[in-house]
């Protein structure tokens, strides 16, 4: 048996403080049960809001579907991401995604479980670390 979960049957969630800095609005898309391992919700950052630095044990694949953001892989500059945009983070790699200071962004975050487990969050991205925006050299 198939299931059709109808527009608006799944309440929005506040982005967790201590996964996020401002404000982020989770919409679920897809949550499965074993043995498939795939979850996928929107995601929603007001300007300025971003995740924290984290990983994924199976990687991660962002659409961008509206507005535009800023991702960063550690060790790397931050790139400007646009609707339109499909990101793909591998498994393991450190990085953080988000709003720029003066737009808002929306995506949708597919991911895979691995012993129950999509994500690892770390520490929150510095203003520091956030501010300076993507490098201008023809990278960003």
């Amino acid at each position: 048996m198939s299931f059709i979960y109808r527009n608006g049957s799944r309440p929005s969630q506040q982005g967790p403080s201590e996964f996020f800095t401002g404000t982020v609005r989770v919409d679920p898309l897809v949550q499965t049960e074993a043995p498939a391992r795939v979850s996928a919700a929107s995601v929603t950052f007001e300007p300025g809001a971003r995740t924290n630095w984290h990983t994924h044990p199976l990687g991660q694949t962002l659409i961008v579907t509206s507005g535009v953001g800023w991702t960063q892989c550690e060790g790397e500059p931050i790139e400007e991401i646009r609707a339109g945009d499909v990101i793909w983070c591998p498994p393991g790699h450190k990085h953080w995604h988000g709003a720029t200071p003066t737009t808002s962004m929306t995506h949708i975050a597919v991911q895979e479980a691995l012993d129950g487990k999509v994500v690892d969050w770390l520490e929150p991205v510095t203003d520091e670390q956030y501010l300076p925006g993507p490098s201008k050299n023809g990278k960003g």
